[in-house]
């Protein structure tokens, strides 16, 4: 079972985290009566309080995660390390590990890249001893398959005497990356310890490698570490500023969610190191009812590893964790679409026998994050309902307003205390480019998000009726290449977002302006949806952002002022294939 660190007591903890966010609900529901009880209750009405009520778990629990998580990163010189003591303590015997990187029909030129980096760095670290590389291929073309052969032979030739590089492909791809990695575990791994899962669009440093690592030498009890993830530097308007406030999000949410979350913390499947013999005994996956395979894979995977014992932390550190992001808002959309089909597959495992009482949170949470989409959509048609039918005359206008206001501030908090966290420390926005720069980027994410934030709402909604009608997303590999959108894609997959933002509007303006203006906020992203999709994979959007350095990150700030020379673990020397480097299972 699990032993708390000292100062650590996850029943005080949890218990006034609860109060925290009852403490945030409050005033907002209060907020709904004020608005919506004047003149007696219409039927709409009623729909809108039951709607709005069930949205207020999760903007509650954003709130208080954001006001937790910035107490912490202000008053805590180191974070991660304070949240995961393992990782600053004297570490235990050393130990062996695996760098395992799931492929499936991928330009392995982008994926050898980091990879480099990663090995260099560690062979300078005194390292290449303990780890092996190892690609865990389910890639299936035949044309796919033999330029991935082709490279990662060269890349292993090219590096005679260094981390050793394997590479081995299943005959089949049963039960998708989960089942490719415990079929891995299970075959090959048995002379490591520890494994450190990356996907292939993964970039980690070796001094974070080796931060997880001294954390799991600490505590033999300790089964995983999850590293938070931010976006590489982008290009690209969209997955620029997307990431921009993603990170300062994430970096705030999982601060404070670590905080009350202690052992049993979550799995987001790569940028992670895990025990090899816990997980392989702990984090084998069921069927669903109908055979089927999980597809959401990781974070039931870290709930059983809750169950059985074995602790599960966060690292909520930023320095030497990457991925790559979606390059344009259709494959935003696709990726939000796969995610939902695969969280709301919890519905079949979250009151299976043996779990936590908080591993059955994260499963309910993860279905949530979804299931809102539908009640935010629900309560915007039944606002218009409402106003047409004349059920808002007695609506205070102001308290309306002000609602909406603190709604947006409560899901908004997370970014925005992460934006406050680098406003109130200068050496922590230096590099970003100093408190100016942080300001800008944040400016133009926020009208960003502002926008593009119903659309997802939208999207999710859609997918999330089709997929109670039976339709089913496949779990296809992700489109990682830039790219911009051509007029006639984006009108093929955003007219039905703009033709409801454009019902409603027409609608709330035959009732008043002023219903009108208080709902154009979350209107003005559905009208625009197709210009929106076509601006923000612009080319030249996005070489202005990039010249005037708008939403720029540290990584991409640090690489410009010291670019890598092309031959310094950067580039994959062509070499011919050298087939013995090649392993296949």
């Amino acid at each position: 079972m699990h032993q708390d660190h000292p100062g650590e007591h996850p029943v005080l903890r949890r218990a006034a985290f609860l109060l925290l966010c009852l403490a945030m609900a409050t005033p907002l529901a209060g907020l709904l009566w004020r608005v919506l009880s004047p003149g007696g209750w219409t039927g709409w009405e009623v729909t809108i309080a039951a709607l709005y009520f069930g949205t207020l778990p999760w903007t509650a629990i954003c709130l208080a995660n954001a006001l937790v998580g910035l107490v912490i990163l202000l008053a805590k010189p180191d974070a991660p390390a304070f949240l995961v003591p393992q990782v600053a303590a004297e570490p235990g015997p050393p130990l062996r590990t695996v760098i395992a990187v799931c492929i499936r029909n991928e330009p392995m030129e982008a994926v050898l890249l980091p990879l480099a980096r990663l090995l260099h760095g560690l062979e300078a670290a005194g390292e290449a001893g303990r780890f092996t590389l190892w690609f865990l291929s389910d890639t299936r073309d035949p044309t796919h398959a033999a330029a991935e052969d082709t490279a990662i032979a060269a890349f292993a030739a090219s590096r005679p005497g260094g981390i050793p590089v394997r590479h081995r492909r299943r005959a089949d791809n049963a039960g998708f990356k989960a089942g490719n990695v415990m079929e891995f575990l299970d075959r090959h791994a048995g002379d490591h310890d520890l494994a450190l899962m990356l996907d292939a669009d993964s970039e980690m440093s070796a001094a974070a490698v080796l931060r997880m690592v001294r954390g799991m030498r600490a505590d033999p009890r300790l089964a995983l570490i999850q590293q938070l993830i931010v976006g590489r530097p982008a290009p690209r308007a969209f997955p620029r500023l997307f990431q921009f406030g993603m990170r300062a999000g994430m970096r705030a949410w999982a601060t404070g969610q670590g905080w009350w979350q202690l052992d049993d913390g979550p799995y987001w499947g790569h940028n992670a190191i895990l025990r090899i013999a816990a997980f392989r005994e702990h984090a084998r996956l069921p069927s669903l009812p109908d055979g089927s395979a999980i597809l959401s894979h990781d974070q039931v995977e870290a709930v059983r590893l809750h169950a059985a014992g074995w602790r599960v932390r966060c690292l909520p550190s930023e320095e030497g964790s990457l991925e790559g992001n979606p390059p344009a808002l259709p494959e935003f959309l696709a990726r939000d679409v796969r995610w939902g089909a695969g969280n709301m597959q919890y519905r079949h495992l979250i009151l299976r026998p043996g779990l936590r009482p908080m591993g059955r949170w994260q499963l309910a949470q993860a279905m949530l994050l979804f299931l809102c989409a539908p009640l935010w959509l629900g309560m915007l048609l039944a606002a218009v309902g409402n106003a047409v039918s004349g059920g808002g005359a007695a609506t205070p206008m102001g308290a309306l307003a002000g609602l909406l206001l603190a709604t947006w501030l409560g899901n908004a908090a997370p970014k925005l205390c992460g934006f406050a966290e680098l406003l109130l420390r200068p050496d922590r926005a230096a590099p970003y480019g100093g408190r100016a720069a942080v300001l800008r980027g944040a400016a133009a994410e926020l009208l960003f998000s502002l926008l593009i934030e119903p659309i997802s709402l939208i999207n999710k909604s859609i997918a999330l009726l089709r997929l109670a009608l039976g339709a089913r997303n496949g779990w296809a590999p992700q489109n990682r290449a830039d790219r911009g959108v051509a007029w006639r894609d984006a009108a093929r997959l955003l007219l039905p977002h703009t033709l409801l933002g454009l019902f409603c509007a027409l609608a709330l303006a035959q009732v008043s302006a002023t219903a009108l203006w208080l709902a154009w906020p979350f209107l003005a992203g559905p009208i625009l949806a197709i210009p929106l999709c076509v601006w923000t994979a612009s080319p030249s959007l996005s070489a202005w952002l990039v010249r005037h350095r708008v939403a720029a990150t540290p990584e991409e700030l640090a690489e410009a002022a010291h670019p890598l020379p092309k031959g310094v673990g950067g580039m994959v020397p062509a070499a011919q294939p050298v087939q013995d480097a090649v392993h296949h299972g």
